[in-house]
């Protein structure tokens, strides 16, 4: 086990790892070199500090906020070093679990015990993903950045060539999945499965007979629920049964959740008691893929920006793909993509971005059919873009038909007319677009 140590005063802890049979190959200051590498910054330190993290398996890191930042965790991510808290109070804890670390130990431990942690599986860890994610929960900020479109879209397109898909409403906020593709919301939808599983009697027969289709799509939608005041109908048992049941039913099932990740009322409250935001939690805890949706203008990334934090520390290490939906050059000025990549990787070390442009006349004639956008404008650039999206994120195309991509021209495929008359289509579907 090779360790990078980022810790002040650490001469005894070192030489305790090492009489553990810890390999320290690093000692680092707790703040400069650590830091100018995870900015991005050049120089002879920050170069020893990326060679370092390159070879070591872990890091052992005292948690402050001098040192402690979501860059200096995706600098670990992207070098395939674990990091291993060291806190002194609670704040620190607070700042760890923000930060999506697993649960920290104690500043001055004894050195057997970190190198027992540094030997076992990471505390928290999600179990390791499937091949495919079979549940798939979209999140965004606050002020609708367009979850609800987003998972009905990414629905539709997983449903093609034949798989099964389910489309959830588990937001116990504002539900509207029944509203805009028109379905009838008095029916069973998803608080009757939640129901069922808890009694123990969902399965693939009970689902079918709950879920409404979504035309000839191959979508079955399991409705929300038609007054936000029935909220307490989806607990966190429920839900985490009702989609361990989806799981074994569908071949993906897509879920549209609340914003509010907020656990505040376990402090004013019964502890035992109901919970608004159970749903949210419980589903995206259940998830083996997250889709991130963020409005692509100042204010929906500021708030996107300040929700990420939470939603790291909620899902751990399941994996987050963003979203920036409604691009668009009106509110951004020149190179609108460029300033929202920057800004993402800048504030929360986010590098992987998708952009859905923003298509207000598919949207209109969808709301107005009731039906999702892929049937009442399939060439919509909104439903080539969340295609590209499904094929690239969620189902990955074989590596020898994958894409080549090019900074700043879209998608080329490697041979034939037909794909560059394609690569040509994507170019003026995001010109159309962006004005």
């Amino acid at each position: 086990m090779k360790v990078v140590v980022a810790v002040e005063d650490a001469a005894a802890l070192v030489a305790g790892l090492r009489r553990e049979g810890v390999d320290v190959i690093a000692e680092l200051p707790e703040d400069a070199p650590l830091l100018a590498a995870a900015d991005g910054l050049r120089g002879a330190e920050a170069e020893g500090v990326l060679r370092a993290l390159a070879e070591a398996d872990a890091l052992i890191l005292a948690v402050s906020r001098r040192t402690m930042s979501p860059t200096v965790v995706a600098l670990c991510d992207r070098a395939g070093t674990r990091v291993v808290p060291l806190v002194v109070d609670a704040a620190g804890e607070r700042l760890a679990a923000a930060c999506g670390l697993e649960a920290p130990l104690e500043r001055h431990i004894e050195p057997w015990r970190i190198a027992d942690a540094l030997s076992a599986a990471p505390v928290g860890a999600a179990p390791e993903a499937p091949e495919r994610p079979r549940v798939i929960v979209v999140w965004g900020a606050a002020g609708a950045p367009g979850r609800s479109t987003v998972a009905t879209e990414l629905a539709v397109e997983l449903a093609r060539g034949g798989r099964h898909v389910a489309l959830v409403d588990a937001d116990t906020h504002a539900p509207s999945l029944a509203l805009t593709l028109g379905l009838a919301d008095e029916g069973p939808g998803f608080a009757a499965a939640c129901r069922q599983a808890e009694l123990g009697g969902l399965d693939a027969s009970e689902l079918e007979r709950i879920a409404t289709p979504l035309g000839r799509s191959g979508v079955d939608v399991l409705t929300g629920i038609n007054r936000p005041s029935r909220w307490p109908e989806l607990s966190e048992r429920r839900v985490a049964a009702a989609l361990a049941a989806c799981r074994e039913w569908a071949d993906y099932t897509v879920v549209d959740v609340a914003s509010s990740l907020e656990r505040d009322e376990e402090i004013v409250s019964d502890l035992d008691g109901p919970r608004r935001n159970a749903a949210a939690l419980a589903a995206l805890r259940a998830a083996d893929l997250v889709v991130a949706v963020a409005a692509a203008d100042p204010v929906g990334i500021a708030r996107f920006l300040r929700g990420h934090s939470d939603l790291r520390a909620t899902v751990g290490a399941t994996p987050i793909a963003v979203v920036a939906n409604r691009l668009r050059p009106g509110t951004l000025g020149i190179d609108a993509r460029g300033q929202v990549r920057r800004t993402l990787d800048r504030f929360a070390g986010i590098r992987d971005v998708w952009f859905l442009p923003q298509d207000p006349r598919s949207a209109d004639a969808a709301i107005l059919a009731g039906r999702p956008i892929a049937e009442v404008a399939p060439k919509s650039p909104l439903v080539l873009g969340l295609r590209r999206f499904a094929g690239e994120a969620v189902v990955p195309t074989p590596a020898a038909e994958a894409p080549e991509r090019t900074p700043g021209r879209g998608i080329r495929r490697s041979r034939g007319a037909g794909s560059a008359r394609a690569a040509a289509a994507h170019r003026r579907s995001d010109a159309r677009a962006l004005g």
